[in-house]
């Protein structure tokens, strides 16, 4: 990459809710004086609160994603995907989408390179069930939820047709409880509109290991989702997980066969590998920092969200959950940070206290407690798509028109069919088969 004549280069790679903010943050800050270079896979940032509704039908795919060229107008941006990071020599290389490859030099590196789906050693997984992390994978599962209950509604056999019409949702945190209350209520809606599925049950489960729904949330916001999925007959079971998947049915963990062509895995992420073979410390995946947000092994190297263990200083002897609320508010004071190193402002720990939780149920329900304060139906469902509007970048007339003209008229519910199950793996290093 050519030589600029500014003073400095920073290099920031990945643009998620960490990268995406630090960078605009940074440009702000010192963007006269310093170069900086932004390198993502995609040429959108995601808003991904938003993918359960994509997937749900009430959010169409385009608009969720901003433009990251006309984002970060004053910066560089490379579509690439960086796959070595040489921390002696101060250089980051990268593969582009079509072959090209390329490497430029720093005097700061920021690692926001984010997370990809959690696997787990269980047979026929990789295989059989659909990830939840890109919004290729939303829009692929809302085509196959859809041409399962098509599938479904003109099958002569009756076990064909109930393995289509069963759902099996695995992990019951944020992502995997808003999946399984925005999808149900779209097939209960489609089923209505086949004669072929008159009487047929439309059967939702959703699984965990955990004691209850969202775990990681207040018992009063738990409660909430859980009478709610229950009330719209989502069968929530908890203490249970799969424990093999194959063609036609899991078995779960209690020994039960359950026959479903719908394997929906949201159990959770894990920092993208890429930290893994940095040849820095890293905790369980995730690239050890300190307070400030910078890695102590390689003093011009700072990392946050996802992929780093940033220390929570709220409580003592933990890191930070991978959350877009900890992502975007370590973006920008890491931004802060860096421009301190470069001699423009003081740097400053992240300390961060939770505001609160939103919960979509789908419909005119919700859970939040923000501010602590606890909601439920319509309030929390109000309060939730706010903060949605208040915090995502662009769009927001279109993702509101979206809510509205969902609210008022019928959606139509078809599949775009340009997604294959193919091209969104679960996971990357194992080819998924086609099948019906």
């Amino acid at each position: 990459m050519a030589g600029s004549a500014k003073e400095h280069r920073v290099v920031i790679v990945g643009a998620g809710f960490a990268g995406f903010h630090a960078a605009r943050e940074l440009s702000r800050l010192i963007g006269a004086t310093t170069e900086i270079v932004v390198i993502n896979s995609t040429d959108y940032f995601l808003y991904l609160p938003l993918m359960p509704q994509v997937t749900g039908g009430l959010v169409e795919p385009a608009h969720i994603r901003a433009s990251l060229t006309r984002r970060l107008r004053r910066m560089r941006f490379v579509l690439g995907t960086v796959n070595h990071v040489d921390a002696k020599q101060k250089v980051v290389s990268w593969e582009g989408p079509e072959g090209s490859s390329g490497q430029v030099g720093y005097d700061r590196l920021i690692l926001t390179a984010g997370s990809v789906n959690k696997l787990l050693p269980i047979p026929g997984l990789a295989d059989y069930a659909h990830g939840f992390r890109t919004i290729a994978e939303a829009m692929y599962l809302r085509d196959h939820i859809i041409r399962q209950l098509e599938l479904a509604s003109v099958a002569t056999d009756p076990e064909e047709r109930e393995a289509r019409c069963t759902f099996v949702v695995v992990g019951a945190g944020y992502t995997g409880t808003e999946v399984a209350a925005q999808s149900q209520l779209m097939t209960t809606q489609l089923a209505r509109t086949m004669p072929g599925l008159a009487g047929q049950k439309i059967r939702w489960m959703l699984l965990d290991t955990a004691a209850r729904v969202l775990p990681q949330l207040d018992p009063r916001l738990s409660k909430t989702a859980d009478r709610v999925l229950r009330r719209r007959g989502v069968e929530v079971r908890m203490g249970q997980s799969v424990a093999d998947a194959l063609d036609g049915y899991v078995q779960l963990s209690t020994g039960e066969k359950v026959p479903t062509r719908s394997l929906i895995w949201c159990v959770g992420v894990r920092a993208d590998p890429l930290m893994e073979g940095l040849s820095l410390p890293t905790d369980r995946g995730r690239l050890v920092v300190d307070e400030f947000m910078k890695v102590p092994d390689a003093p011009d190297i700072f990392a946050c969200g996802d992929c780093a263990a940033v220390p929570d200083l709220t409580r003592p002897g933990e890191v930070c959950g991978m959350t877009a609320q900890h992502a975007q508010r370590q973006g920008k004071l890491v931004a802060r940070n860096v421009a301190a190193s470069l001699g423009t402002g003081t740097t400053k720990a992240y300390k961060h206290h939770d505001l609160g939780f939103l919960v979509d149920l789908g419909g005119l329900a919700g859970a939040a407690n923000p501010l602590n304060v606890p909601l439920s139906g319509l309030p929390a469902n109000i309060v939730t798509r706010v903060y949605h509007l208040g915090v995502m970048q662009g769009n927001r007339s279109r993702v509101l028109t979206d809510w509205t003209l969902n609210a008022t008229t019928p959606q139509e519910m078809t599949s775009l069919d340009v997604i294959s199950a193919a091209s969104v793996p679960l996971d990357p290093n194992t080819p998924r088969e086609p099948r019906g």
